[in-house]
């Protein structure tokens, strides 16, 4: 069935249900002509059909229910393609239903009577939505980036028409509507609610009760102004009632100009919530308008926007319904026809009339399912092309045998899984193809990602060309400079010169040494921070880049890295576990590889949740550790932004207690991202090499730290952190072996409870909980900060919405294989809204 004609289903059996009372849709069911006429002509409903609809339901709130009803019946019949004509052939004109002769009256039951004998004169028919004049100044005023996606070479230019150009809005009216970010008409259409007021709800007052939420409609029965005891507020007040019996009292304060606005039996609506006040109904500061005009505030489904000084909410909401009303019919969809029905969307201009002013929750869904998929939708392609682009790109190709790759497997010191095994064949199959490798590997917290990394690296320099390893922190770097060092080094197969470490905290001569030893090609293998993309860093032949935990790096320190090398192969690593939603959308131009396998000898960490009463018994375990030889990780939250300061402290005062207290025989560290870089890398030294029993820590430690000794990690106030972040933390310890220890304490007793802390317990399967962590927590998780602002700009779409992610991943993919430039005629718009999407975003991988 066509949208269209599936709609008006809904619309009429809407209608039955409320007993042909025409409330099926706010203001009658003539306006849902607005939108259907335009709907139905672009998907082919024949005009005849459309001209009998359109007729039928301009009159509609002319006829009696009994007309109502037999009208709707007739209609749906015809519509159907069944002959079952609603009146004989003759008795339409000119748009207007004529009243049936007395013999059909006579000769037919009373629920089949077309029309009331005293039915009220007709009027002139209201006109469709595309032919309701608006006078708009002409402008050449820049069209906003506010609405990528929906800007192409077919948008009428008057979306970016200044916001002047509308009723009621003179210059200083628009400034402060430009604190909003509301520059054009272009922009109010995109000017998303922030939230709704359901007030659809309309209920006789007599069934009202404290708490309700909804709309009263009743006649104003008395109106009284009068001041509060202090003298300084007005107070007016009204009491309405919709039966002569039953009343309810309404009051406004501070807005004594009601008073010339409202009148004994004046007929309003009133919506607001409910609230009791000495034993009588009362609703105070309602949103209110007369009942003869089409409710805006009332009765509906009211949309909340974003406010600035000097703009209320129901200007604001007024001077939306002129933009939206006239305009959204006017907008031009990108997406082809077939696409839209194929994937059961709304089309954009129903979608955008129905996420302001929504007819029903059904349909505020559907809008913002639609307005979602288009951004992932252009997000995908997006990626996609990305994807292709970069497989154009010529590489070079790096070919090893089995016999060479038998044996530098061999040199590690232990056997790879299975896992670590399919891994180095899909790289080894990437190097080998002549096109950049672009490849994702997402392996859990001691899975053998370094492994793997080292023998990717190892096929590389065979060939003599230069390897750079880019980790996000001095201490992860030196750990893995380290690791390299042992596998290469130590076992004769490397000199000292062809490996080097580079961060922020080594001296200018070793800097010199390293940039000659660069460009000559002597060093090949160069490990760092972000000190790797700083000039002169300049590589003699950079052909391959690893980059750990890359969702800590931002978008231009990669590229920049890029770029010191043609074409290099690209393999990025990262011990946080992606839901499978976020790796489609965010990830999608690498190929991914899942290390879900944990090496021989490697066992699950003990989780345990703690009540707050019971500290002492993590305590006891900590002693209990200690005094057999084993280190211990005590962590302190770092909780939002501008607590940070407050949490250090926090940090710092625990460092005080458990030292000079609780622990005052052991040797307590302390470690926090406040400190300098080089006074971090010695604490961490220092209780690497056991200085330390007990390092009291924020989460500078989460990634990467290598501490074999450490066997217990307790963390406080562990309902503060996320699964994800949880789970890097637990990985700090059971590193060296044997039995380890997870204590999580909340900050609150009740938390203790939490299914969050209990996931930690039941799992140690790190995409369970990234999975459950996306859906209570959502993407900021994974992304880190700098990616996170990015699904930031994702204002429709949840990246926890796996379904729609899917649907929109199957079409790009669909469309991309089928015209991969986006070049045929019917994809010219969706090339150009995902340009100007991209545009607005930049690059995200």
């Amino acid at each position: 069935m066509q949208y269209s004609i599936n709609k008006l289903q809904k619309y009429f059996k809407h209608e039955h249900e409320n007993g042909y009372s025409n409330k099926a849709v706010i203001g009658g069911l003539a306006k849902i002509l607005d939108f259907w006429e335009s709907e139905a002509r672009n998907e082919g409903v024949p005009e005849d059909v459309i001209a009998l609809v359109s007729n039928r339901l301009r009159d509609y709130h002319r006829l009696s229910p009994q007309s109502r009803a037999e009208t709707l019946k007739g209609l749906w019949k015809r519509v159907q393609g069944n002959e079952g004509p609603l009146v004989e052939e003759g008795e339409i004109s000119g748009g207007s239903a004529l009243k049936a002769t007395e013999e059909k009256a006579e000769s037919r039951p009373a629920t089949q009577v077309m029309v009331e004998a005293d039915r009220k004169p007709e009027r002139e028919p209201q006109r469709p939505v595309e032919n309701r004049e608006m006078p708009i100044k002409k402008t050449k005023a820049p069209r906003s980036s506010s609405y990528p996606g929906a800007i192409n070479s077919q948008t009428p230019a008057a979306f970016g028409a200044k916001l002047d150009v509308l009723h009621g809005v003179g210059p200083k009216h628009a400034n402060k509507l430009e604190k909003l970010g509301l520059f054009t008409l272009g922009d109010m259409l995109y000017n998303f609610p922030r939230r709704y007021d359901d007030y659809s709800n309309l209920r006789p007052i007599r069934n009202l009760k404290a708490g309700d939420v909804g709309t009263v409609i009743g006649q104003i029965q008395g109106v009284y102004e009068r001041k509060a005891r202090s003298g300084k507020l007005t107070i007016i007040e009204a009491v309405i009632s919709d039966d002569g019996f039953s009343a309810i009292r309404i009051t406004w304060f501070n807005q004594p100009w009601l008073m010339n606005r409202l009148a004994n039996g004046m007929n309003i609506a009133v919506a607001g919530t409910i609230e009791q006040y000495l034993g009588r109904l009362v609703i105070n500061n309602p949103d209110w308008e007369p009942v003869e005009i089409e409710n805006l505030h009332t009765n509906r489904i009211v949309p909340i926007y974003p406010l600035t000084e000097s703009i209320s909410q129901k200007m604001l909401r007024e001077l939306m319904d002129q933009v939206v009303k006239f305009w959204t019919p006017r907008v031009v969809d990108p997406l082809p026809k077939p696409l839209i029905s194929e994937a059961g969307l709304l089309s954009l201009g129903e979608a955008l009339f129905q996420i302001h002013f929504p007819d029903d929750q059904e349909f505020l869904k559907a809008a913002r399912d639609r307005l979602a998929f288009d951004e992932i939708f252009y997000l995908q392609l997006g990626v996609s092309k990305r994807r292709k682009d970069w497989t154009k790109q010529a590489a070079r190709k790096f070919e090893v045998g089995d016999d060479w790759l038998v044996k530098a497997s061999e040199r590690l010191p232990f056997k790879l899984t299975n896992a670590q095994n399919k891994v180095v064949a899909e790289i080894r199959t990437n190097l080998a193809a002549g096109v950049p490798m672009n490849r994702l590997i997402q392996g859990d917290v001691g899975s053998g990602k370094t492994a793997v990394a080292l023998l990717a690296a190892l096929m590389v320099i065979e060939d003599g060309s230069q390897i750079a390893f880019m980790a996000p922190t001095s201490i992860l770097a030196e750990q893995h400079y380290n690791t390299f060092r042992s596998l290469l080094i130590d076992e004769g197969n490397f000199e000292e010169s062809q490996i080097k470490l580079l961060t922020g905290d080594t001296n200018s001569f070793e800097r010199g040494v390293i940039s000659e030893d660069l460009k000559s090609g002597t060093l090949k293998i160069l490990i760092g921070t972000h000190a790797l993309i700083e000039d002169p860093v300049i590589f003699n032949d950079l052909q391959l880049i690893i980059i750990d935990e890359q969702h800590r790096f931002g978008v231009q320190q990669r590229a920049t890295l890029r770029q010191k090398g043609s074409n290099p192969h690209l393999l990025v690593m990262t011990a946080t576990p992606i839901p499978r939603s976020l790796a489609l959308t965010m990830y999608g131009d690498l190929d991914l590889s899942i290390m879900d396998e944990m090496p021989t000898g490697r066992e699950p960490v003990k989780t345990f949740v703690l009540r707050p009463v019971e500290r002492e018994r993590a305590y006891t375990l900590i002693r209990s550790q200690v005094k057999v030889g084993y280190q211990v990780f005590v962590v302190y939250p770092l909780i939002e932004e501008s607590e940070k300061l407050e949490s250090v402290k926090a940090a710092v005062d625990e460092h005080k207690t458990l030292s000079e207290d609780v622990f005052k025989d052991l040797k307590v560290g302390l470690l926090h991202g406040k400190m300098k870089p080089a006074e971090k890398d010695q604490v961490m030294a220092e209780f690497r090499d056991k200085k330390f029993d007990i390092l009291v820590s924020t989460t500078v430690i989460e990634v990467g730290v290598d501490v074999p000794n450490a066997t217990v990690i307790l963390i406080e106030g562990a309902n503060r952190f996320g699964l994800a972040q949880l789970h890097q933390l637990r990985g700090r310890v059971g590193r060296g072996g044997g039995e380890s220890y997870c204590l999580l304490i909340p900050d609150q007793e009740n938390a203790a409870e939490n299914e969050r802390l209990q996931a930690m317990v039941d799992t140690f399967d790190g995409f369970k909980l990234a999975e459950l962590d996306m859906k209570l927590r959502g993407p900021g998780e994974f992304l880190g900060t700098r990616q996170s602002g990015f699904a930031a700009t994702l204002r429709m779409a949840s990246l926890s919405d796996v379904e729609l992610i899917e649907k929109a991943s199957h079409f790009a993919k669909r469309i991309v294989d089928q015209d991969p430039e986006l070049a045929s005629p019917e994809n010219k718009l969706i090339s150009e809204a995902v340009t100007n999407f991209w545009n607005e975003r930049g690059d995200v991988s």
